[in-house]
């Protein structure tokens, strides 16, 4: 493979990063959020709670926030499959569905992003920790948002990710979110 053509291929996976500004969380569709979050909104969001996670947890917050913003980009070739569709589907595996994003992009840059979702999707360190509790805690998060928008269904995804999360600081920050508004934040610097 030519420079340019390594050039090209790594700005192609940029683009296609790009969808993810575009594909929406289809399992909130299933709550009845009519315009759900981003792909994209999600990682963003979940890569800050990694990173805040982390530094409560002592973890690693640059490796956690790499991690976190990593682990849903395959989502542009195979959706946002919600838990009671992948009742009903075989998808490729992250690794899979990342090698191939990947294949035609600088060397480093691809053997950077699979050794990244291999970790996110394989590894048991305190950061991987870290990080899927950040995945659930945004979720957490988004679902509380959508309570106070009406949506009562989204109390379900509330409860069902609260009670996945795992570290100390993860359960702590959801304890403190209960019962706080998302405007919340604004009152709590002017006190």
């Amino acid at each position: 493979m030519t420079d340019d053509q390594a050039d090209k291929g790594t700005v192609g996976y940029l683009f296609e990063m790009g969808a993810l500004k575009r594909g929406k969380r289809s399992g909130w569709w299933i709550a009845g959020i009519k315009d759900p979050e981003t792909i994209a909104e999600h990682s963003f969001r979940t890569a800050i709670i990694g990173a805040v996670l982390a530094m409560m947890e002592g973890a690693d917050p640059a490796k956690v926030a790499l991690l976190c913003t990593f682990h849903d980009t395959q989502e542009t070739r195979v959706g946002d499959i919600p838990w009671i569709g992948r009742r009903y589907l075989e998808a490729a595996s992250n690794e899979k569905v990342t090698a191939d994003q990947v294949s035609k992009a600088h060397p480093a840059v691809a053997e950077g992003i699979k050794a990244v979702v291999h970790e996110y999707e394989n590894g048991d360190s305190l950061e991987v920790l870290v990080a899927h509790d950040a995945d659930k805690l945004e979720c957490m998060l988004q679902g509380m948002e959508y309570l106070e928008q009406g949506y009562r269904n989204a109390q379900e995804w509330v409860d069902t990710t609260r009670a996945k999360l795992k570290t100390p600081s993860a359960l702590a920050l959801a304890e403190a979110a209960q019962g706080m508004s998302s405007a919340e934040w604004k009152h709590i610097y002017l006190s």
